[in-house]
């Protein structure tokens, strides 16, 4: 799997999307097996700030997924992706999702939030 490292949430965005998928274990690895391309794929889109799916450290069958993109243009390209749209009707038709929770924020203003200078 590619690395993450080129993630740099200090840019900004317009659009930060973050939301999380609790999967029944029997479909964990369909869940993943569909999902991994398309993060692959939309890191490498135009506009794309990052687009990070990571596995919950308490809970095997949960994954979080954090999304920034650099306009309204640029989240919707990603949105009517032939990739997505494979990966999300691999996962409609295929994984029973458990539990699910989505939220699109339009970013008006950013902060750096480095908390290690409290202690």
């Amino acid at each position: 799997m590619e690395s993450s490292n080129h993630h740099d949430k200090t840019k900004t965005t317009a659009i930060t999307v973050s939301a999380y998928y609790r999967v029944h274990p029997e479909d964990r690895r369909v869940f993943i097996d569909a999902v991994v391309p398309d993060m692959i794929a939309a890191n490498k889109l135009e506009g794309c700030i990052y687009y990070a799916f990571s596995q919950d450290l308490t809970d095997e069958n949960t994954f979080h997924l954090l999304e920034g993109w650099r306009d309204e243009e640029a989240y919707e390209r990603h949105e009517t992706s032939e990739i997505f749209l494979t990966a999300l009707s691999t996962v409609v038709k295929n994984v029973r999702i458990l539990d699910r929770e989505g939220v699109r924020y339009e970013v008006k203003k950013m902060h750096i939030d480095d908390p290690r200078g409290k202690v």
